[in-house]
């Protein structure tokens, strides 16, 4: 089994949603995975991971962001279809396999299933809400009518092949420029009632957003099993649990059950995160500030 461990901003959400991502994949893409957030040095908070294989989990899951495909999975493809976003959508066949939540009512929300050789994974939650299934989406895009999460999904990986050279080692990190998120790292996004001015009015290379789409495509996966504690449409409170360097890391189920703030027999700190309106209200939302809660 192979241990590495990555640099993590606890204090930007969308790289701590990611870091679950990272978990989850390597759980599913190689087995028996197992982690835990390190910051018990001063200068440096890491994520710690562990898998079956000796390759390393980073590595193995790095490589399956760079080869994936995107495809978009809908119970009627002559309703509900991402291709005019030139998105491949198959039809399910609803007799064989359930769609997973309610129909939508637009293709933006559509499941989108990342797939490389005969290995996948889906996902699906930004197509949940609490009247259907109690847990919140999490969905800080707007896309209704508009461009959907399989599209998103597809131009981020496009991005991540892209890139050049090592990006292993602190692959939360790796930028891009980048026109368009899932909304997760708040070091692309902005309100433009506050700094002055919007990048939409500008054209050209002088203003571009940085983003970073590995940290978006793992925080979307990461949110598959677990959510942050939803207090208001503009406030989520999310949870981390740590090993300190030399204990046993943890099974999944204990980093899904402290990103949304439950009390578990381990050292955890929890962070309160504030949302903002860069449009219109109640469309999208994007992260302005976090703020630690405690630590114990």
């Amino acid at each position: 089994m192979a241990e590495c461990s990555i640099p993590v901003d606890l204090y930007n959400p969308g790289q701590v949603f990611a870091c679950l991502g990272l978990l989850e994949l390597s759980d599913q893409l190689v087995g028996n995975a197992q982690g835990a957030f390190d910051w018990s040095e001063p200068t440096r908070t890491c994520f710690r991971l562990i898998a079956l294989e000796d390759e390393s989990p980073v590595e193995r899951v790095i490589a399956f962001l760079r080869n994936a495909s995107v495809t978009a999975r809908s119970p009627s493809k002559s309703e509900l279809s991402a291709e005019p976003w030139s998105v491949t959508t198959l039809q399910m066949d609803v007799n064989r396999e359930a769609f997973p939540f309610p129909a939508p009512d637009s293709p933006a929300t559509l499941p989108v299933r990342l797939m490389c050789d005969d290995e996948y994974f889906d996902l699906i939650h930004w197509g949940e809400d609490v009247r259907s299934c109690g847990r919140d989406n999490v969905k800080f895009w707007a896309g209704a009518g508009g461009y959907p999460g399989a599209a998103l999904a597809q131009d981020a990986l496009a991005l991540i092949k892209e890139m050049r050279g090592d990006i292993t080692a602190d692959p939360l990190n790796a930028s891009a420029r980048q026109s368009s998120s899932f909304r997760f790292d708040w070091r692309r996004d902005y309100v433009p009632m506050e700094i002055g001015f919007s990048l939409n009015a500008h054209s050209g290379d002088r203003f571009c957003a940085v983003g970073y789409p590995i940290v978006e495509m793992l925080a979307a996966v990461g949110l598959s099993f677990a959510r942050p504690k939803r207090i208001s449409k503009l406030e989520y409170h999310y949870g981390v649990v740590s090993s300190p360097g030399g204990k046993p890391l943890l099974d999944p189920i204990f980093l899904r059950a402290a990103l949304g703030t439950a009390i578990l027999p381990f050292c955890q700190r929890s962070f309160r995160m504030k949302l903002g309106w860069p449009g219109k209200e109640n469309q999208a939302r994007c992260i302005t500030t976090v703020e630690d809660l405690c630590v114990s």
